[in-house]
């Protein structure tokens, strides 16, 4: 899309267009463009069409807002979820925060969080399109700047000023993880981090080698999902390294990174929430629970005590079998199992394929979950608690 349908979308001459374009059961189809191109231009009526399918997809991380946002695939991509961006709105704003600089807004999404938060926003997106998306969907809450965030961050970023950046991911030839790849700079906008208030967003699987010293580092979980790593600077203690799970709130701090001891299966078992695990918390939370795992690096606990926490799913081992595809399919058949999820870590075994060749049949369900031991691979038969 350029810059001059981005201006006609977001203008009342798009309204017709777009309410048309929201009656549509499916946006995609040729029906639905047949129709639109009958009362508007070709690239109009794919611009008005495309606008609602992504909104409709947009619904999982902005609710009800969606439907009055403007959107690009690529922006709905990399979009912070609604709890999340209001989960970092909030930091800013405990922080005693009153004006953050978003460099790299795309769609706008944490600018909205920052601006619902009271927070003066001065937004700045390189694509003209994008840019006046953002635009339409901030309105008079921020203002958004269109231009190279190298080039216009000493102009905006002003002594009291806080710093937000999550730079883009892609380049032409699609989604990249590549640090090097990033837009603006990751060295740029980090670097910008030292002497201010500031969060960096990036993906959850961010290298610990481009953490640079200084800074905390957050990991997020957003209902069991891990969306995002981030690093801030500011009254965070350096260096450390907390999960945070949403929409709950709960942090753990990792502490100085230890291993858990290594002992025998016991009769609970914790299977840590992601940003628990990419945090390095095992540790930390395995002494909580008074907790071992089954084999160094296996990121299962195991206790004998059951004790509740949010930062991990918890089971009750019901039996241990041998990991051997006779025994396990032998227990299913005479368990009248036909449902079957199917857990691994630290095993060399394709889930899907080994259902298959289970073969349930049966009207029952049930959980294994497959893992390296002290007395060998095992399959346990586990109970998922509430």
């Amino acid at each position: 899309m350029d810059a001059e349908l981005a201006r006609w979308l977001v203008s009342a001459d798009a309204e017709p267009a777009l309410a048309e374009a929201s009656g549509q059961p499916d946006p995609g189809s040729l029906a639905a463009a047949t129709a639109l191109r009958r009362h508007w231009p070709a690239d109009q009526a794919a611009a008005a069409l495309g606008q609602v399918a992504l909104r409709r997809r947009a619904v999982a991380k902005f609710g009800e807002r969606a439907a009055g946002l403007f959107l690009t695939p690529d922006g709905l991509e990399q979009a912070t979820r609604a709890d999340v961006a209001h989960w970092r709105a909030a930091r800013f704003t405990q922080a005693g925060v009153r004006e953050v600089v978003d460099l790299g807004c795309g769609i706008g999404a944490d600018a909205l969080a920052f601006a619902d938060a009271g927070i003066t926003v001065t937004a700045v997106e390189a694509d003209p399109a994008t840019a006046v998306l953002a635009g339409a969907n901030l309105g008079e809450h921020a203002r958004v700047l269109c231009g190279d965030a190298v080039a216009l961050a000493s102009a905006v970023l002003g002594d009291g000023a806080a710093l937000f950046a999550d730079p883009a991911r892609r380049t032409a030839a699609g989604r990249t993880w590549r640090v090097g790849d990033f837009s603006p700079p990751w060295e740029f906008v980090t670097g910008l981090l030292e002497g201010r208030v500031g969060s960096v967003k990036a993906a959850p699987g961010l290298p610990s080698t481009a953490i640079p010293g200084g800074v905390a580092t957050t990991w997020v979980s957003h209902r069991g999902d891990l969306v995002e790593a981030s690093l801030w600077s500011g009254p965070w203690p350096a260096g450390s390294r907390t999960a945070v799970l949403l929409p709950s709130g709960d942090q753990l701090e990792a502490g100085e990174r230890r291993d858990p001891l290594v002992g025998a299966v016991g009769a609970y078992l914790y299977e840590p929430d992601p940003a628990v695990i990419r945090s390095g918390g095992v540790g930390a939370l395995a002494e909580r629970l008074d907790a071992r795992v089954p084999q160094g690096g296996i990121g299962y606990l195991f206790a004998d005590t059951l004790i509740q926490t949010p930062f991990a799913t918890t089971f009750a081992v019901q039996e241990e079998l041998d990991h051997d595809e006779r025994v396990l399919r032998r227990w299913v058949r005479e368990h009248d199992v036909g449902a079957i999820e199917i857990k691994v870590r630290g095993l060399d075994v394709d889930p899907a394929v080994l259902r298959r060749r289970l073969k349930p049949t049966g009207k029952k369900s049930a959980t294994l979950l497959l893992t390296p031991t002290v007395a060998g691979a095992r399959a346990l038969v586990v109970e998922r608690l509430s």
